[in-house]
């Protein structure tokens, strides 16, 4: 293969022992899975709430917007209506090249780094979870730098790009968190059905150098992003995507709500301030009508202390925003948030 071997990467368990979570935290990851399982499937008529930056970076802004959201939630009583769940996404997918995350790079100014990523990641989450919150990440490398974290994970996305994929599929089945599988960057529901079918379904595959046979995630469910046709949030293609559902016999059909990416542009271009907007119609329909209740479970919104985002150039590199900025896509800033929050809060 036309391969260089650069440095062998840390073991597991030296990674967990430089990082490792208290049993407090371990049981705190096992009682919100089940809280996030019981919304999907009905059992608990709360909403989900999956909220934070674009990309975590860098370590000490997202520690602050954590320490924030904690309040905020407390101050909010947010939990009587929502599971909080923050983004802490350290892997990027990229449409062509870029920054794939501090997983990858956890200095976007330096060289490629995966040892220092690893313990930058391990280190970020096991800290918030102490802290008190279940975090969320999106599975983008399936591979060895996986290994390292799953298990701290309450939700874990697949996304747009990843769906049609196999192997993220395959993945899906065999992990132990819900997973909400994106419909893919066409915008086609029908697609993202299926990768719900996959995901749901056991499955054979090689994985660690074992043949080994997944028991399928009954929890995988459907995130509805919008698409290259347009925005997908709305009532219609919610309905779509139920009937769908049903008619594969899908276990606890559940949508989440992306009010980010394709389903938040305004001419073309995405508008981090539209996130509202979609947001408080979808919680509108959940008002009205039934159907839609039924199916939707929940919101993802990209947030972050800074409104917006800004472009990392090397060249420049005291140029850089470390204080809650994204360098991926844009997010509402800490201000809209609390009073989106604080809005969708007196309406549910």
């Amino acid at each position: 293969m036309a391969i260089k071997i650069i440095k062998k990467i840390p073991s597991q368990e030296e990674i967990e022992q430089a990082a490792p979570l208290s049993a407090v935290g371990y049981t705190a990851i096992l009682k919100d899975r089940q809280e996030i399982c019981d919304i999907l499937s009905g059992k608990d008529d709360r909403l989900l709430l999956i909220i934070g930056p674009c990309s975590a970076w860098p370590f000490d802004a997202v520690i602050e917007y954590a320490t924030r959201l904690i309040s905020l939630k407390k101050e909010l009583n947010l939990e009587k209506e929502f599971k909080v769940i923050m983004r802490v996404y350290t892997q990027k997918p990229r449409t062509t090249t870029g920054w794939n995350g501090p997983i990858n790079q956890p200095d976007p100014l330096g060289q490629p780094d995966i040892a220092g990523g690893i313990k930058y990641t391990r280190k970020l989450m096991v800290q918030l979870i102490e802290m008190g919150l279940p975090i969320a990440n999106e599975a983008v490398f399936t591979h060895d730098s996986m290994k390292f974290f799953p298990d701290l994970l309450s939700w874990m996305a697949i996304g747009a790009r990843s769906s049609e994929d196999q192997e993220h599929r395959i993945y899906a089945s065999a992990v132990d968190c819900p997973v909400g599988m994106k419909n893919p960057t066409s915008g086609s529901i029908k697609i993202g059905v299926n990768s719900i079918i996959a995901a749901q379904t056991s499955q054979v595959a090689v994985f660690h150098g074992h043949q080994i046979e997944s028991s399928g995630n009954k929890y995988a469910h459907l995130v509805l992003r919008g698409g290259e046709s347009g925005p997908n949030y709305a009532t219609k293609f919610v309905l779509e995507a139920g009937d769908l559902m049903k008619k594969n016999n899908i276990l606890n059909p559940a949508i989440i709500i992306d009010a980010s990416h394709d389903n938040s542009k305004v001419d073309g271009k995405k508008n981090p301030e539209q996130q509202i907007k979609v947001v408080q119609e979808s919680i509108a329909e959940l008002k009205s009508n039934l159907a839609v209740k039924n199916l939707v479970k929940g919101f993802m919104i990209e947030s972050f202390i800074k409104s917006g985002s800004q472009t990392i150039d090397p060249r420049y590199p005291e140029s850089i925003d470390r204080g809650g900025l994204s360098v991926t896509d844009p997010c509402i800033n800490w201000e809209t948030t609390a009073e989106l929050l604080s809005a969708i809060f007196k309406k549910i």
